[in-house]
């Protein structure tokens, strides 16, 4: 497992990339976006946050988030 250093600000940005099981192709279909969709927005819901940018590609997604400044 990685161990990467992280710098907390209070409402700072975070880059980061999601990717599929395996590379499986599977965010593309119209289904994987309805339920990505649901799920960004229940997540937003119980930690609130910016999207500022989201790339979503057939086996991955990179997005820019941004915390709230209290957070």
């Amino acid at each position: 497992m990685s161990h990467f250093r992280r710098a907390y600000v209070p409402g700072g940005s975070f880059f980061f990339t999601v990717v599929t099981e395996r590379r499986a192709p599977i965010l593309c279909t119209d289904t994987s976006r309805v339920f990505l969709r649901t799920a960004i927005r229940e997540c937003r819901q119980r930690w609130p946050f910016r999207i500022d940018a989201i790339v979503l590609l057939d086996n991955h997604l990179h997005a820019i988030l941004t915390m709230p400044e209290g957070d």
